[in-house]
């Protein structure tokens, strides 16, 4: 068994037995037998299930593991719930500062936004479970060991969690090249930045659940930023706007 990898029927179904964080499952497409009672306990504990070739698995659990038609991916670190992010905010009596991801593939651009989130004073960062990369090795690798310091919470639907933080009195900015300027928003209080994927941005459906856009403004020739750059000038101007001294060096 590799790092962060389950496979086999009996290892996988104690693992969803356990309440272990499962990320995803890969089941054979034609699985029998165990494979339909696992199918149904992944259904229940909703973990996001996909139905591949044997091909996919072999690779996936490597060359002479026999991975019985199931291979389960968990993450490199524990996620938290929302909850716990902003009851740790308040339990520093600040105004709870978070960053929601809309879809961030590369686990290099996840590592670098979690790095910069400690860095900024974020109190946690939001990613979705479906269509965007979770917590792997390479993320924790890439937050040169931030993973272990910025809670991450992992939710089903962004548009359902942003109506949540707007409950709880957190200003939702979502990032679009047609908001006004980052320059002219204000970003004192409890907030929540919206950060789109690569190529695709912050989708429609969320960028209207949002309380206001905002753009970076740009001087040269290409209109956008790469994602992990663009959530670290967002998050320092939040910094910035907060008046937050620290007597730590930047590099």
């Amino acid at each position: 068994m590799s790092n962060h990898l389950i496979y086999g029927r009996n290892a996988v179904m104690e693992a969803i037995k356990s309440g272990r964080e499962i990320d995803k499952l890969l089941v054979r497409r034609d699985g029998e037998g165990s494979i339909k009672k696992i199918e149904a306990m992944a259904r229940e504990k909703k973990i996001v299930t996909q139905y591949v070739d044997k091909s996919a698995l072999d690779r996936a659990a490597g060359a002479g593991n026999n991975h019985q038609g199931v291979v389960a991916y968990t993450p490199a670190h524990n996620y938290c719930e929302l909850e716990d992010i902003l009851a740790a905010a308040y339990a520093k009596g600040e105004d709870p500062f978070l960053i929601i991801l809309d879809g961030i593939e590369d686990p290099h651009n996840l590592g670098a936004i979690i790095r910069t989130a400690d860095g900024a004073g974020a109190h946690g960062v939001v990613i979705p479970k479906r269509r965007a990369v979770g917590l792997t090795d390479t993320v924790a690798k890439a937050s040169a060991g931030a993973i272990e310091y910025v809670p991450v919470a992992r939710v089903a639907n962004i548009a359902q969690t942003i109506e949540e933080l707007k409950a709880n009195g957190i200003w939702v900015c979502g990032v679009h090249m047609e908001g006004k300027s980052l320059w002219e928003s204000d970003l004192k209080g409890p907030v929540a930045l919206v950060i789109g994927g690569e190529g695709q941005g912050v989708s429609r459906l969320v960028l209207e659940n949002c309380d206001f856009h905002f753009s970076i403004p740009m001087q040269g020739s290409v209109n956008s930023l790469n994602a992990s750059n663009a959530a670290a000038v967002l998050m320092y101007e939040v910094v910035r706007q907060r008046g937050v001294k620290s007597e730590k060096n930047f590099f």
